[in-house]
């Protein structure tokens, strides 16, 4: 290693054995590389990566036998011959074919709910080559539609849990990944900070800043692939800002020669997010950018989802309501729910409601607070706020305080997912075209509920950003999911 190396390497965990917020573009290495002529060439890495491929590929197996079993046992009276228990394997060749055993080496942050999608094809896929095929491979044939139907969700609900199983089990039989950062100082501390706090199984062993001529060090690898044998990494992210595009491709062809896996934190993305289209034009790789916004039909169909899922939501919980209500006006006097201006879609203002959890006089003593402030300019939190109720405390840890906004969402003034709305003070300081986050109607929950309530403004602002920039369907889905992961562990909203 280079003496200039050498001084700007920074080591946090030399003797140690997932990232929201930001988009990483993952590059495939070469993890049989020998480095520097060393035959352990990196056995955790491969040895984790095989663990998980025999979990996953065991789970499928498995939950495909009991969907099926379970399908036929209480939908009907059939049995499954000879061959169908023989051709369980059939759903590890669909799933190898679709590169779901292969995806995890790519990612930081494995997550069987982004494959959901896929799953949900896949199985429904089997599940045809099941329905072609089941006077040879079921004793007495499926019953009609319904029982094929049945055997389609019992098999991707099987297979969603059972490889979300297979991951769990997978990330605690397994070291944690240890990773080099390299580009950006700012950024570096920035992907080092995400890491620790978001629970992934990855954490930095050391930052490589690299200004100016520095990559001219690396030329050759060989300085890398030292860096790489001392530390024991797994995984190089390469957090480029200033470097051109030759000298991006040139420290990813030099990362993937030293026999780890690769992941990129592209800048471009923070701004157009990864709702994008990959082209290949004869050789000349193009990303195509979809348009910012959402079409009428999609509105509709966003707002179809929130008044379906909302009404259910109201009817199930309202027993709920009752309590807290009663259990409000028991401690403090004062009205059940609080009532506060919020800025909504293309800037309308409307009254979002909560159940009340601080005094009366709150808004009036928020002033004499200021000095407290713990997420800065532009928005207002406190841990221990004093003006908050003994009943409020446990509403705010529970999350329960949130739940009259359901109203507003049957009302139109919210959805279900959405931008994060604002009071009229700090809307104010979101200025220039990051109102365009205003484009969508404000949401219970989104992007910056999941990451807890200490989300810097700006930060908020390009979360919120992204969500417009990338919306889905299946992605609020995906966020309704985890913010009942994140309050169940009861984290703070």
């Amino acid at each position: 290693m280079t003496p200039q190396l050498a001084a700007k390497l920074t080591i946090h965990e030399p003797h140690a054995v997932g990232v929201s917020g930001s988009t990483l573009v993952a590059f495939p290495g070469s993890s049989g590389a020998l480095i520097d002529g060393d035959e352990r060439a990196l056995p955790p890495l491969l040895r984790r990566e095989a663990l998980r491929r025999r979990l996953l590929s065991a789970a499928d197996v498995l939950a495909a036998t009991i969907a099926s079993w379970a399908v036929l046992a209480f939908f009907g009276n059939d049995q499954p011959g000879i061959a169908m228990i023989l051709g369980m394997p059939l759903i590890v060749v669909l799933f190898k074919i679709a590169g779901l055993y292969d995806r995890d080496q790519l990612r930081i942050v494995p997550s069987t709910l982004d494959e959901a999608p896929v799953l949900a094809q896949l199985t429904g896929l089997y599940t045809l080559v099941v329905a072609i095929l089941q006077s040879f491979i079921i004793v007495g044939g499926l019953g009609g539609g319904s029982q094929i139907a049945a055997l389609w969700a019992a098999t991707f609900l099987a297979t969603l849990g059972g490889r979300m199983l297979a991951r769990w089990v997978a990330g605690r039989a397994s070291p944690v990944e240890r990773c080099l950062v390299i580009g950006d100082r700012e950024l570096a501390a920035r992907i080092r900070a995400k890491l620790a706090s978001s629970g992934a199984r990855s954490t930095v062993a050391a930052t490589l800043p690299l200004e100016g001529d520095d990559l001219e060090h690396l030329s050759g690898s060989a300085s890398l692939r030292r860096i790489v044998l001392e530390l024991r990494i797994d995984r190089m992210i390469i957090a480029p800002t200033t470097a051109d595009a030759g000298e991006v491709t040139d420290l990813i062809r030099i990362a993937k020669a030293c026999g780890v896996r690769v992941s990129v934190l592209p800048r471009m993305l923070e701004v157009i997010g990864s709702a994008v289209e990959f082209e290949d034009v004869d050789g000349l790789t193009m990303l195509g950018v979809r348009p910012f916004g959402l079409s009428r039909s999609s509105r509709r169909l966003k707002r179809s989802f929130d008044l379906i899922a909302a009404s259910i939501g109201a009817a199930a919980v309202a027993p709920i309501m009752l309590a807290v209500s009663i259990a409000i006006r028991l401690d403090t006097p004062g009205p059940v729910l609080f009532r506060q201006v919020r800025v909504g879609r293309d800037g309308r203002h409307f009254h979002i409601l909560k159940f009340r959890s601080m005094e009366v006089d709150a808004e009036g003593r928020k002033d004499q607070l200021r000095d407290f402030n713990e997420v800065g300019d532009g928005m207002f939190k406190i841990t221990n706020d004093p003006r908050v109720t003994r009943v409020g405390s446990f509403l705010r840890r529970t999350s329960l305080d949130e739940l009259p906004q359901i109203f507003n969402v049957l009302r139109g003034e919210m959805s279900l997912v959405g931008p994060r709305p604002l009071v009229t003070d700090e809307d104010a300081q979101v200025l220039g075209l990051d109102r365009s986050r205003l484009h969508l109607t404000p949401g219970m929950t989104g992007p910056w509920q999941i990451l807890g309530a200490r989300v810097p403004m700006q930060e908020m602002v390009g979360l919120d950003y992204l969500y417009v920039a990338n919306w889905s369907l299946w992605q609020d889905v995906k966020l309704l999911v985890r913010t009942v992961r994140h309050v169940t562990r009861s984290g703070n909203i």
